[in-house]
């Protein structure tokens, strides 16, 4: 979760009032502040572009007639903010996301201007090889060489000390992001951009092991409102296997992790039986990577098996892979993985978390 003082936390379940703010990136330099009437910021961890936007405003102005214009699609970016407006008068802004702006459109003579953009890993993604492209070496420092060849400025933390992994090469015409993801995934770990427009490197967070970072309470001061819960089998499986074959390495490797949580109901030696993924590389060249790769793979094939759509009041602090503890008005309490959710840039919008995972929690 962003950091956020315990105040905003509090403040979120009282009567508060909350404010947006959409600021505008020309591509010649100037930056504005947008007055708007409405839109969103969807965060989703299943996406290839984690955060995307959705901005309405007013002034029919805005709309673009040449690339010239003031809201031209070519090289500007948003940036959007939500927060709370204290009753002192001061206020706690937390980033929702750095934004390309992709399309603007509108009725000219009415509005309102609708103002759409995608958070930064799409630069990435669009500048395609154009001569074949190799990785070899530390994970991290390809990564960071692939992302800031289309991002000389990007801001990279990685979680996680580099590993070494085989050369491996993308051809022509090929997708940069798509080798960070492999990459990334050959270490294990995932790469997105967060709310500050920071390309992070990460593990996800283990639900048995992670400290919930937002109780989600029904009754008097909670935020809690309603929850769909449900159980699928489509999509899940309790055991991957992480192979690797690189023809420039010479190498063969291996892996296979499974669901070793004997109270878990994809156990692999329960009732559930074995149900195995497979995941290939080449640039898995040693046990160990594949180990990695394996471990996190699996930690999103179990997950369908608990899902939850839980409704709360608006938290914009939150983030894909959170832990948050929901106490349902039964009095029964669940620990849920946080996979996606929808902040609005209004004060009446609904907030529903998407969770990709849960267990009983204290």
């Amino acid at each position: 979760m962003y950091p956020v003082s315990a105040r905003f936390l509090q403040t979120l379940a009282e009567s508060h009032t909350p404010i947006t703010e959409v600021t505008l990136f020309l591509a010649n330099g100037k930056v504005e502040t947008l007055e708007h009437i409405g839109g969103s910021v969807s965060v989703d961890r299943g996406s290839q572009t984690r955060r995307t936007c959705s901005v309405q405003v007013a002034d029919v102005n805005l709309i673009p007639r040449n690339p010239a214009d003031k809201l031209a699609t070519y090289g500007a970016q948003l940036r959007i903010a939500r927060g709370v407006r204290y009753s002192d008068g001061t206020r706690e802004l937390v980033p929702l996301g750095v934004f390309r702006v992709d399309e603007v459109s509108g009725d000219v003579d009415t509005g309102p201007v609708t103002i759409a953009g995608k958070s930064l890993e799409v630069v990435v993604a669009d500048d395609k090889f154009t001569a074949p492209w190799r990785a070899t070496g530390n994970a991290v420092t390809s990564i960071t060489s692939l992302i800031q060849r289309s991002i000389p400025a990007a801001q990279i933390a990685p979680s996680v000390a580099g590993a070494t992994v085989g050369p491996r090469t993308w051809d022509v015409e090929g997708d940069p992001w798509a080798a960070i993801v492999e990459l990334g995934a050959a270490i294990g770990v995932e790469v997105y951009c967060d709310a500050d427009g920071t390309f992070r490197l990460a593990e996800l967070p283990d639900l048995l092991a992670a400290t919930p970072v937002w109780d989600v309470a029904s009754g008097e001061g909670g935020v809690y409102v309603s929850a769909n819960r449900g159980m699928s089998l489509d999509g899940v499986y309790n055991g991957v296997l992480a192979r690797g074959e690189n023809a420039e390495a010479g190498t063969v490797a291996s892996a296979l992790v499974v669901d070793t949580d004997p109270g878990s109901p994809t156990y692999w030696s329960g009732p559930f039986g074995h149900r195995p993924y497979f995941y290939t590389s080449a640039a898995l060249t040693t046990s160990g990577q594949c180990t990695a790769a394996a471990t996190l793979k699996l930690r999103a094939m179990q997950a369908p098996n608990a899902s939850a759509d839980i409704s709360t009041l608006p938290n914009p602090a939150l983030e894909p892979g959170d832990v948050i503890r929901v106490s349902y008005p039964n009095g029964t309490r669940e620990l849920h993985q946080v996979a996606s959710f929808t902040v609005p840039l209004d004060a009446g919008g609904a907030f529903t978390l998407q969770t990709i995972s849960a267990k009983e929690g204290s």
